[in-house]
């Protein structure tokens, strides 16, 4: 009996101890640790939540972009080749809107081009070079009025306060402004001069100004503030992402493109305007210059494109090196008054009536074709006046449209007009 007393303490520690283990098994763990006695624990797999898949959305391969590129806005017209009136500007604005083209921003052009985001069929993005005070004060009050964006593109030695900055120029406040009312902001170069090797620029050097043919090392530490430096000054001073590069009057080559690619630029951009469809090109995108002595420009970028009533016609875009075009793709002639021709056998069956030549500087000109060679051609009767010619060229084979388009240059002293000056400061 007492051995039965002794172990009796012992029987019940036992069970005590057993029945705290079951219910730390049974008990349920809450967030924070806590527990809820007597509830069992689930053993199911943990669940393993699906990564919702990001669809991109259709675009329309078939639409087309007509983009513009504006100077100053002046009521008293001194330079033609840069300047137009504030009233011919907001005609042209209201144009647009009583034609269905719709003015969509660069970023959005940029994401229908990477197939990220849908744009109206027909539409138009609206830039300004330079950097002019005009712009801030007479450009934005339009384009406010009908609710267009825009984006400016600015030498940043122009800018007010810098070497090329005269009383004319925009100033920082005044991109920070625009850039908080949501304006596009690009780089348009540190000092607006021809960007090819071996031209002679205006350097300036401790306050100084000399002009100079730059080769070799000169050359590299001069293009990298260019092209590197005013886009890291842009995005430093105001904050901002450049990604969008206007080459000083459409002069660049191989090298310049590579550089700019290289330095973060996702598109660049000439004043050699035609439609952008889907497949252009992003490191040569053209831009119709809107000025005043050209007044044609306008009206035949937009009838271009206005007369259709849903997307533009597909285009099959052809490299200029399979058509044998003359002048070649880049070669530069000497004549301002040159024989152009393609040779657009490869393509197949022409529509001999479908056959249309666009020189820039000119526009539609009239062309010959002759079916049965396939060479389309057209001499030049009236000087062309800028040391770079683009040329457009389409047609119609087995019904669906087929297009090309290259870009020769013409010797300095054959070009009877010249660019408005280099690096003029803004007075």
């Amino acid at each position: 009996m007492m051995i039965r007393l002794a172990f009796l303490p012992l029987l019940l520690a036992l069970n005590f101890s057993m029945c705290k283990k079951q219910q730390a098994v049974t008990e349920k763990p809450q967030p924070g640790g806590s527990a809820v006695p007597g509830t069992a624990v689930a053993t199911a797999a943990p669940v393993v939540e699906a990564t919702p898949k990001v669809k991109k959305p259709v675009v329309d391969q078939t639409a087309q972009v007509l983009i513009f590129c504006y100077h100053r806005l002046v009521d008293k017209i001194r330079y033609p080749g840069t300047e137009i009136t504030p009233a011919a500007f907001e005609a042209e604005m209201k144009e647009l809107k009583d034609k269905g083209i719709t003015v969509i921003s660069m970023q959005d052009l940029l994401a229908w081009k990477r197939g990220e985001k849908n744009i109206p069929p027909r539409s138009a993005v609206i830039t300004f070079d330079d950097g002019w005070k005009s712009q801030y004060e007479v450009a934005w009050p339009i384009m406010k009025k009908y609710g267009y964006p825009f984006t400016l593109f600015i030498y940043t030695e122009g800018v007010r306060g810098g070497t090329l900055g005269g009383g004319e120029a925009i100033t920082w406040e005044q991109l920070a402004d625009l850039r908080d009312n949501g304006v596009d902001i690009q780089a348009h170069s540190a000092t607006h001069q021809d960007l090819r090797e071996g031209h002679t620029v205006l350097v300036i050097e401790g306050g100084k100004r000399s002009k100079k043919k730059l080769t070799g090392a000169d050359y590299e530490k001069w293009i990298q503030n260019e092209v590197v430096g005013s886009k890291e000054l842009l995005e430093q001073r105001l904050g901002i992402k450049v990604n969008c590069f206007a080459v000083p009057f459409g002069n660049y080559n191989d090298y310049v493109k590579e550089l700019a690619r290289n330095s973060g630029y996702d598109a660049m951009f000439t004043v050699y305007g035609q439609p952008i469809t889907f497949t252009s090109p992003m490191d040569s995108i053209g831009r119709y210059a809107i000025e005043a002595n050209k007044p044609k420009v306008f009206a035949d970028a937009v009838s271009m494109i206005g007369a259709s009533t849903g997307g533009g016609t597909a285009v099959a875009e052809v490299g200029a090196k399979d058509l044998t075009t003359h002048p070649a793709d880049g070669e530069t002639v000497r004549t301002a008054l040159p024989l152009i021709k393609a040779n657009l056998s490869s393509i197949g069956q022409i529509e001999p009536g479908s056959v249309q030549m666009r020189v820039s500087g000119l526009g539609l000109v009239p062309v010959n074709f002759d079916p049965k060679t396939g060479t389309v051609s057209y001499q030049v009767s009236q000087k062309l006046r800028d040391k770079t010619c683009t040329v457009i060229v389409s047609a119609k084979s087995e019904g669906k449209k087929v297009e090309t388009h290259w870009t020769f240059g013409i010797e300095e002293a054959a070009a009877t007009a010249g660019s408005s000056p280099a690096a003029a400061a803004k007075k």
